[in-house]
C-alpha cells in the first residue's frame, strides 16, 4: 500500500538535474541579456575611432575628454544639468506627497486603503507616452506652456508612485505600537514623526528616491511633450546625436550614467544594509 501511494509522488517529481539546468541555464541567459548591452556600450565609449562601431577601434579616453570640453559639449552639459535638476526636483516633489500618503494610509482601514491605493498607483499602469500627450493637451487648454517646471510636475505624477510604493512596503512592517508608545510618553506628534516614524521609514524613502531619480533621469516620453525648446534634457540630446552622426560621445554619456548608477547602488546598499555589531 505504501509503495502504491509513494510511486505516483516519485513519478511526478521533477528530477533535480532538470530543475537545476532550467534555473541556472535560464538565469544565466537572462544575466547575459542584461549585462551584454552594458559591456558593449562601455567598450564602445573607449574607442579611438570617429563613430560608434563594435568592436571598437583601439583604446582612448578622447570622448570622455570631449564631454568635459565646455566648448565642444556645451549643449550636452546643459542637457545633463537640466536632467539632473529635473530628477532632483522630482525626488523632492515625490517626497512631499508620497511620505504623508504612506503615513496616512497606515492609519486607515484596510477597506479604505484598498479603494484609494489603486488611484495612487494608477500612473504606473498608464503608459508615460500617453500621459505626456494628455498632459500637454490639458496644459494648452488651461493656458500653461511647456517648461522645466511643467516637466517636473509630470515626472512627479508619473514616478512619484514609485516612492509611495517603496515606502508603503516598509511601513507595513512597522509596529504601530511604537508611535503609540511615543505619544503615551508625552511626545508631540511632530516629535514622534521626527524621532520614530521617519527613521523607521527611511529605508523605503531612500529606495523610492533612488527609483524616482533614475527613472526621471532616463525618461524620454514625458520630457518630449512637456519640456520647452530651451529645456534640453540628456536622453533627448542623446537621441539627437545618434540620429545626426552616431557621435561616440553618446557611448561616453552612457558610460557615465552607468557609473553613476553603480555608485548610487553601492552607496544605497551600504546605507540600507544593517551593520552587524561585534559581539
Amino acid at each position: 500500500m505504501r509503495d502504491s501511494v509513494s510511486r505516483p509522488i516519485r513519478e511526478n517529481r521533477v528530477p533535480v538535474y532538470l530543475y537545476n539546468a532550467f534555473v541556472f541555464g535560464f538565469g544565466t541567459l537572462c544575466l547575459i541579456y542584461l549585462v551584454a548591452p552594458i559591456v558593449v556600450a562601455l567598450s564602445m565609449s573607449f574607442t579611438s575611432g570617429q563613430t560608434l562601431k563594435y568592436p571598437p577601434q583601439g583604446f582612448s579616453l578622447r570622448w570622455y575628454e570631449a564631454l568635459i570640453d565646455p566648448v565642444r559639449s556645451a549643449t550636452e552639459q546643459i542637457a545633463a544639468w537640466n536632467s539632473l535638476k529635473i530628477a532632483g526636483l522630482a525626488v523632492i516633489g515625490s517626497l512631499l506627497f508620497a511620505v504623508p500618503a504612506t503615513i496616512g494610509m497606515t492609519r486607515m482601514k484596510r477597506s479604505t486603503v484598498s479603494t484609494i491605493e489603486p488611484l495612487l498607483l494608477a500612473p504606473l499602469v498608464l503608459p508615460s507616452l500617453v500621459y505626456g500627450l494628455a498632459a500637454l493637451i490639458v496644459a494648452n487648454f488651461v493656458g500653461v506652456q511647456p517648461s522645466l517646471w511643467l516637466t517636473v510636475v509630470g515626472h512627479i505624477v508619473v514616478f512619484g508612485p514609485l516612492m509611495y510604493r517603496a515606502a508603503s512596503v516598509v511601513a507595513q512592517g512597522i509596529n504601530p505600537s511604537l508611535a503609540e508608545a511615543s505619544t503615551v510618553m508625552g511626545a508631540t506628534w511632530f516629535t514622534t514623526l521626527r524621532r520614530v516614524t521617519l527613521p523607521l521609514l527611511m529605508p523605503g524613502i531612500l529606495a523610492g528616491a533612488f527609483l524616482v531619480f533614475i527613472q526621471s533621469l532616463d525618461n524620454v516620453s514625458v520630457s518630449l511633450f512637456l519640456a520647452d525648446a530651451q529645456t534640453t534634457v540628456l536622453p533627448l540630446r542623446m537621441f539627437a546625436l545618434i540620429e545626426e552622426s552616431l557621435d561616440v560621445r553618446v557611448a561616453a554619456m552612457s558610460g557615465l550614467l552607468i557609473g553613476l548608477t553603480l555608485v548610487v547602488l553601492l552607496v544605497a546598499r551600504r546605507v540600507l544594509t544593517p551593520q552587524q555589531k561585534p559581539a
